[in-house]
């Protein structure tokens, strides 16, 4: 399954794992439109979408992972080390979902600002 997420300066594709609980609700909820929130090398925003943690939910992740918080029903997009990190590592909030990955370089989204516009949609495939 791929998704492109859009914000003013820029987008970016994800190919997520479709037999995922958490990717299957999101996948429902599309196309949807939310508000940029980042911390450190991170964007992260509202869903609207409610699912509990799975079992192979991990807080250290790669950059360009696609999560999803659960304690905020967000979606999570590290690209690089968050406020707690250690070292250069990615380290989210708390354990998180993991959907997939994005396409291409992540850091793209160091373009993303804080309060920006950010659309999630399906790419028919």
């Amino acid at each position: 399954m791929q998704i492109r997420i859009s914000w003013p300066a820029g987008n970016i594709t994800a190919t997520l794992d479709a037999d995922t609980p958490t990717a299957q609700a999101l996948a429902k909820a599309l196309p949807l439109t939310s508000s940029a929130c980042t911390w450190g090398e991170e964007v992260y925003f509202d869903t609207g979408v409610s699912v509990s943690r799975e079992t192979d939910a991990r807080q250290v992740v790669e950059p360009g992972t696609v999560a999803f918080w659960t304690d905020g029903d967000a979606l999570a997009l590290p690209y690089g080390p968050t406020p707690i990190s250690r070292g250069s590592e990615c380290r989210l909030a708390s354990p998180c979902n993991i959907l997939g990955n994005l396409d291409g370089d992540a850091g793209v989204l160091a373009t993303v600002r804080d309060g920006d516009p950010i659309r999630v949609e399906l790419i028919d495939e």
